[in-house]
């Protein structure tokens, strides 16, 4: 009894130290062996490998490409306008043994926190080198690959490698944008009042113009009015008096009933003059005629 639990025992023991000595590597992992802190070898390659029990420890990094989100960084910008710029970058672990030497225990989180720094670096340096027009045009794909090239350079040292960076988002300040705005909003209200300037001084040219148009057209009306009137007035003259050097006698007897007209219209109309004015002429001599 006391050999077969010693076999027992000698089994699972055996089995035990056979488990410890075996790991898998997922192939969306690279492993490293280390003793004692130090590396013993590298497997990249996914399946089983083995190690020292109780001597070596297995680490394993993430081999997909990871993302790294920076923090709004205020950046100064080369015609000194400041922007608060928000950007993101893809990177990935290419030599772990690098990697491991470079951030110790303290794996993805501490080279990203390594990799934001020099990203924000990089942000700086690229950006403070440009006018704000170029942040807000096409070049901005060109400033991006830059950025992404000088990090790269710098991030090999880490041992990993930077994919991709990207500038999210490009905004003003909040105090320089209500500057900005403010700006904006007078250098508008300038433009409209240069244009309603320019409007009502148009204005004044068109009713000018539209005034001496009608001065100069009512004068123009007016001496062919009287132009037509005095050879009017001439012709009226000449046939009085051509009539009056035919009937002399005719031409007295028009004009005393024309005045008759003018003088008793209405119904109420009074005249006080002698009846032996020569102006009753010939009523008297109608009323003789009738006697």
């Amino acid at each position: 009894m006391s050999r077969t639990y010693f076999l027992f025992t000698v089994l699972a023991a055996i089995i035990f130290v056979a488990m410890s000595a075996l790991f898998t590597v997922d192939e969306r992992e690279k492993a490293l062996v280390l003793q004692f802190g130090e590396v013993r070898n590298i497997i990249e390659k996914p399946g089983l490998a083995v190690k020292i029990p109780f001597i070596q420890t297995v680490v394993k990094y993430d081999d997909r490409i990871l993302p790294l989100d920076t923090l709004p960084l205020e950046v100064t910008m080369k015609d000194n306008r400041r922007f608060d710029v928000d950007a993101f970058a893809r990177w990935r672990i290419m030599d772990v043994k690098a990697f491991r030497k470079a951030v110790g225990s303290g794996g993805a989180s501490a080279a990203a926190s390594r990799l934001e720094q020099i990203l924000n670096a990089e942000l700086r340096t690229t950006l403070g080198e440009v006018k704000s027009s170029a942040l807000l045009s096409v070049d901005r794909v060109n400033l991006m690959n830059s950025i992404r090239d000088a990090a790269k350079e710098k991030a090999s040292a880490l041992g990993v490698d930077i994919i991709d960076v990207r500038i999210k988002r490009a905004d003003l300040p909040i105090e320089n944008l209500t500057a900005t705005f403010a700006r904006m909003r007078a250098e508008r209200e300038r433009e409209a009042a240069d244009e309603i300037a320019r409007g009502n001084e148009a204005a004044k040219r068109v009713t000018a113009l539209a005034d001496r148009t009608v001065v100069e057209t009512v004068s123009e009306a007016q001496k062919n009015a009287d132009i037509v009137r005095g050879e009017a007035d001439a012709e009226r003259n000449a046939i009085f008096a051509e009539a009056f050097g035919r009937d002399p006698e005719f031409f007295a007897f028009y004009r005393s009933l024309t005045a008759y007209e003018k003088s008793l219209q209405g119904s109420n109309s009074t005249m006080v003059i002698s009846p032996d004015s020569e102006f009753f002429d010939y009523l008297k001599s109608d009323m003789k005629t009738d006697e």
